[in-house]
């Protein structure tokens, strides 16, 4: 897989449309977590120096395009400046005439952030007329954002047909990384899935199954395939929609070694609100509980299972780790995956919020700012993101 590259193109005295995914919590008018914002200050910095002048799109939310002020871009642009430490122009439109002003002014080496691309009921309908809108803003578009690909969006999927389209370095090393990972990983491989999505999952399961030479399951959807085994879960969530779909996955996991580990202990409360003290419950989760987190014998057996990995994925936490008393899963895993000589990859966004809390996270090999992309990619590298500048074609 080639992708039309940035590099390849001459970006001085050009206005270039720059697609990112700063999608990131505000509360309160600030920025609470700024890593995907961190993320991008490499592309920035060199594309302005190589002389373009910068107009910045993204979403933020779901206002299901209605204009909700708590979800306008005004404090990531905000945010960003103070990262950049020069000035980052917001303008509170997106293909009218305020957005269309400040482009044509825009200079060499300046940069601007235009309002939440999903504002625009046409941005998610993949409408062409919006695409050509935001086009004509630009000389060149680059795409930034793989957290977006997976979503055959305006500014994502119908834009290339109109301005001539590149991936931006992120997009590249990304796909590059991930692309590996899915072929030609080093072994031992070790995948640790967990969250609470299965049905999200499932596919990629089965796929690293056969891949991988261990794949090691936390969090909710851990619940699902104990349930699937007949393993009372008391009240704990699960999905009982996956339930076949993960009888697969462990009947394929007992024809290719039993590589699937699922917990063994969990740490469990009757309700998840209070201060109630969580107590340890072997093997099964008795009737009116409710499982938060792994348990203390689990976290042994999945570091024991790390040991030795030259390659480890993971995906999603291991239990509640927004709340302290049930983040000892989470926080043993982010620690662990910290400590190890393998070639780490991290991916989703509550991942991240939980290394940056309980790990180092610059002890990581590679951290993806993409959740639902870089798992639909891992199972299937063909999003519509990646086959629309895979179809660039001459302008």
């Amino acid at each position: 897989m080639r992708l039309p590259s940035y590099a390849e193109v001459d970006l001085r005295g050009r206005k270039v449309l720059l697609r990112v995914d700063f999608n990131v919590p505000v509360e309160g008018g600030k920025v609470t977590n700024d890593f995907r914002l961190r993320m991008t200050i490499p592309t920035l910095t060199e594309l302005r120096h190589r002389g373009a002048g910068l107009i910045i799109i993204s979403h933020l939310g779901r206002p299901k395009g209605k204009r909700e002020p708590k979800l306008s871009l005004a404090p990531v642009a905000n945010a960003l400046s103070g990262l950049l430490e020069r000035r980052v122009m917001f303008v509170d439109d997106i293909v009218g005439s305020k957005a269309k002003m400040a482009a044509a002014a825009l200079k060499e080496g300046e940069i601007m952030v235009l309002e939440n691309l999903r504002f625009d009921p046409r941005e998610e309908k993949n409408d062409a007329d919006f695409a050509k809108a935001l086009a004509s803003l630009a000389a060149v578009y680059v795409n930034d954002a793989f957290g977006t690909l997976h979503r055959a969006h305006a500014s994502v999927e119908a834009i290339t047909r109109f301005i001539p389209s590149y991936a931006g370095p992120l997009v590249l090393k990304e796909t590059d990384v991930l692309l590996r990972l899915s072929t030609s990983p080093a072994h031992p491989f070790v995948v640790l899935l967990g969250g609470a999505k299965v049905e999200d999952k499932i596919n990629l399961v089965e796929k690293f199954i056969e891949r991988a030479d261990k794949v090691l399951i936390g969090g909710a959807m851990a619940y699902t395939f104990l349930k699937a085994q007949g393993i009372p879960i008391g009240r704990s969530r699960y999905d009982p929609k996956s339930i076949e779909s993960v009888s697969r996955a462990l009947k394929s996991s007992k024809q290719n070694g039993d590589k699937l580990f699922l917990p063994v202990d969990h740490i469990v409360v009757k309700s998840i609100e209070g201060d109630e003290v969580p107590q340890v419950s072997e093997g099964m989760i008795p009737e009116g509980y409710i499982g938060v987190d792994i348990g203390p014998r689990t976290i042994e057996r999945y570091r024991v299972a790390m040991r030795g990995a030259k390659t480890i994925l993971w995906n999603g936490p291991m239990g509640v780790f927004e709340v302290e008393r049930f983040s000892k899963g989470t926080m043993a895993m982010a620690r662990a995956i910290g400590r190890s000589r393998a070639y780490t990859v991290l991916c989703g966004g509550d991942t991240i919020s939980a290394v940056e809390l309980y790990g180092n996270i610059d002890r990581l090999s590679y951290v993806s700012t993409g959740g639902g992309a870089a798992l639909e990619f891992l199972e299937n590298p063909q999003l519509p993101g990646i086959k629309a500048l895979l179809r660039q074609k001459e302008f």
